[in-house]
């Protein structure tokens, strides 16, 4: 006598029965049931994912706070290259709609460290760059910038133009910024004899030969918010 189940549903051509007798047990209607649980979970993570990421976008309007920072300094003269490390005071980026619209930052200059050198060489040049000669940062304690114009360039980047502040003289420059997720890169170029630096300038004293020290110098800027 045929199961109940069995006869009540008949003969199926799905091909997918245990029957010997050709009759469908409905478990192709099973397997449907578990597509239809997988589609949903994947449709149901797809929409936690935009949402999310609408949240995210919703939270850095406003002024937000620059947790960390990385910055790395680069000089360069005739005969070389030196580099080092500098810390952010405090920082701050602004958004609107999720788009980049200022910031203000402010570096601790009694933090300038140099990372090419060891020794009474690393302890000589950190003291001669902390001198008058260069930052004077017994009387120029901080250095500040001001994003004063942002422009969008592409879809991460922006063009942006501030006011830096060092030994108390502020100049406009002029850099770009990438930003991805929750994390902002910039590398700028500043002429340090705008800010009064002239120590073994070339373009100021002509006759230094191999200790001509080159008027601009690098930064490099990684901050996480």
């Amino acid at each position: 006598m045929k199961d109940l189940k069995t006869a009540k549903l008949g003969k199926c051509a799905c091909g997918k029965t245990k029957d010997p007798n050709g009759n469908c047990d409905g478990s192709h209607a099973e397997g449907r049931k578990k597509n239809s649980k997988k589609v949903i979970s994947a449709l149901m993570a797809i929409a936690f994912a935009f949402f999310s990421f609408q949240s995210f976008a919703k939270s850095v309007d406003g002024v937000v706070k620059v947790k960390d920072a990385k910055i790395i300094w680069k000089g360069f003269k005739v005969t070389g290259a030196h580099e080092g490390l500098i810390d952010l005071d405090s920082g701050t980026l602004e958004f609107k709609d999720g788009e980049l619209v200022g910031g203000a930052f402010n570096v601790d200059m009694n933090s300038l460290t140099c990372t090419d050198l060891s020794g009474q060489y690393r302890s000589k040049l950190e003291g001669h760059l902390k001198s008058s000669d260069f930052f004077d940062t017994e009387n120029h304690k901080e250095s500040i910038l001001k994003i004063t114009k942002v422009t969008k360039a592409d879809n991460s980047s922006y063009n942006i133009e501030a006011d830096l502040t060092i030994k108390g003289i502020s100049e406009k420059i002029e850099f770009v910024s990438s930003i991805y997720g929750n994390k902002a890169t910039s590398s700028m170029k500043i002429d340090r004899t705008k800010y009064g630096i002239e120590y073994g300038s070339g373009s100021i004293f002509k006759s230094l030969g191999d200790k001509m020290i080159y008027d601009e110098f690098e930064l490099i800027i990684d901050l996480n918010y």
